[in-house]
C-alpha cells in the first residue's frame, strides 16, 4: 500500500516531490493521543429535574418579557390572556429548556413532556409548583427539604433542620443516599449534635451548639487552655490535667530495626538508618556505632574507613588499587583501559586527513567542480576578463560549490577539523 493512502494529496504531493528531487523520504508522525480524562460522574435525576424546572420558569419570564413590553395597554392585555397558556408559549419555552450539550436534560424532557403539557394545560391551577408536581409527586425523582431515600425520611435531626445544621444530610432532597450526616469540622454524633475529639463545648442551648478546639494534643478537655486536658491523644500522657509527650525511645514502645536508631517527636517517634560504618548504633554518625562495620575500623570513639591499598596489591598486570568507602576495587593505570579482563594500553588515533573519510561519491562531486571551475576559467581568460564571462564563472563556482557543501558540509566539516 502507498504511504499516502489514508492521508490526503498533500502529503502525497509531498511525497512524490521527495523522490524527484532524490531527498530524503518524509516521515510520517503520528501524533500521541491525550491521556483519557475519567468520565464524568452523573447529576442525581432530582438535580437534572431541578435544573430544568428552573430554566422552564426562566423561559416563562423571558417568553413574557420579549412578546409584550410598552404600547397599547389594553392590547397588550388582550393578547397576553390569550398568550398566556397558549401552546404557541409552551413551545417557545420548551425549545430552550435545554442546552444542546445536556444530553440528560434532554433525555428527562423527552420522558416528561406529556407530563409537562399536562400540567400547562390542566393544573397550574391546583399545583402552581411546577418542581414540586412534576419532580417530587408525579416523576418521584426528589424528596422536600429534611428528606431523603425512596420514602422521603426525614434526615437525623429533623426535616426542618437536618443535622442539626452543623452538617449535610447525605441525599437530603432526593430519592437516594443514606440519610447519614457528615458533620463540620468539631462536630460529631448521629445528627451533629455533639463535640467531636480535641473539641469542647464552648456554648449551648436548646437551638444552638459552638465547638471549639481543645489544646493541641488533647483528646478532651473543659477548656482551650493547657491545664484543661481531660484525655490525650495517642502518643501523651495525663499529667495534673497538662498532657505530657510519651518518650518511645526510653520505652519498650518503639519497634527500630537492628541497623536504625530511634528518634523521639511529638506525639510519636521515627527510626533512622545507622551511619554505613555502624553494625548496630546508639544514634547517628560514626560515632554513636556500637560496632564497626567490615572494611570499617574502630579509632577512638569512632568507625573509620580502612585504606585497604596500603596492603592490597592488585594481581592483574597493570592495575592499581582505588580505595572506596569500606572497601577497594583494582582499576586499569593511568593510560590503559579494561578488555576482555584486562587492561591493555590505549591506542592513541592518528590525525585523519581532509579527505580521509569521503566516500567514493564525494570524491566524484569534488572532481566534477574542479574541472568545472578550471573550464570557467580558461573561458573567463578567453574572453579577455569580460565582465559577463566573469560574472557567469563567479557564479557557478558559487553555485558548485553550495551544492556540494549543503550535501555534504557535515562530512567535510568534521574532515577538515580532524585533518586539522
Amino acid at each position: 500500500m502507498a504511504p499516502w493512502s489514508q492521508r490526503g494529496l498533500a502529503p502525497a504531493l509531498l511525497w512524490g516531490l521527495s523522490l524527484f528531487l532524490g531527498l530524503p523520504a518524509p516521515v510520517w508522525v503520528q501524533p500521541s493521543l491525550p491521556p483519557q480524562a475519567s468520565p464524568p460522574t452523573e447529576p442525581h435525576p432530582c438535580h437534572t429535574c431541578r435544573g430544568l424546572v428552573d430554566s422552564f420558569n426562566k423561559g416563562l419570564e423571558r417568553t413574557i418579557r420579549d412578546n409584550f413590553g410598552g404600547g397599547n395597554t389594553a392590547w397588550e392585555e388582550e393578547k397576553l390572556s390569550k398568550y398566556k397558556d397558549s401552546e404557541t408559549r409552551l413551545v417557545e419555552v420548551l425549545e430552550g429548556v435545554c442546552s444542546k450539550s445536556d444530553f440528560e436534560c434532554h433525555r428527562l424532557l423527552e420522558l416528561s413532556e406529556e407530563l409537562v403539557e399536562s400540567w400547562w394545560f390542566h393544573k397550574q391551577q391546583e399545583a402552581p409548583d411546577l418542581f414540586q408536581w412534576l419532580c417530587s409527586d408525579s416523576l418521584k425523582l426528589c424528596c422536600p427539604p429534611g428528606t431523603f431515600g425512596p420514602s422521603c425520611l426525614p434526615c437525623p435531626g429533623g426535616a426542618e433542620r437536618p443535622c442539626g445544621g452543623y452538617g449535610q444530610c447525605e441525599g437530603e432532597g432526593t430519592r437516594g443516599g443514606s440519610g447519614h450526616c457528615d458533620c463540620q469540622a468539631g462536630y460529631g454524633g448521629e445528627a451533629c449534635g455533639q463535640c467531636s475529639l480535641g473539641y469542647f463545648e464552648a456554648e449551648r442551648n436548646a437551638s444552638h451548639l459552638v465547638c471549639s478546639a481543645c489544646f493541641g494534643p488533647c483528646a478532651r478537655c473543659s477548656g482551650p487552655e493547657e491545664s484543661n486536658c481531660l484525655q490525650c491523644k495517642k502518643g501523651w500522657t495525663l499529667h495534673h490535667l497538662k498532657c505530657v509527650d510519651i518518650d518511645e525511645c526510653g520505652t519498650e514502645r518503639a519497634s527500630c530495626g537492628p541497623d536504625q536508631f530511634c528518634v523521639n517527636t511529638e506525639g510519636s517517634y521515627e527510626c533512622r538508618d545507622c551511619a554505613k560504618a555502624c553494625l548496630g548504633c546508639m544514634g547517628a554518625g560514626p560515632g554513636r556505632c556500637k560496632r564497626c562495620s567490615p572494611g570499617y575500623q574502630q579509632v577512638g570513639s569512632k568507625c573509620l574507613d580502612v585504606d585497604e591499598c596500603e596492603t592490597v596489591v592488585c594481581p592483574g598486570e597493570n592495575e592499581q588499587c582505588e580505595n572506596t568507602e569500606g572497601s577497594y576495587r583494582c582499576v586499569c593505570a593511568e593510560g590503559y583501559k579494561q578488555m576482555e579482563g584486562i587492561c591493555v594500553k590505549e591506542q592513541i588515533p592518528e590525525s585523519a586527513g581532509f579527505f580521509s573519510e569521503m566516500t567514493e561519491d564525494e570524491l566524484v562531486v569534488l572532481q566534477q567542480m574542479f574541472f568545472g571551475v578550471i573550464i570557467c576559467a580558461l573561458a573567463t581568460l578567453a574572453a579577455k576578463g569580460d565582465l559577463v564571462f566573469t560574472a557567469i564563472f563567479i557564479g557557478a563556482v558559487a553555485a558548485m560549490t553550495g551544492y556540494w557543501l549543503s550535501e555534504r558540509s557535515d562530512r567535510v566539516l568534521e574532515g577538515f577539523i580532524k585533518g586539522r
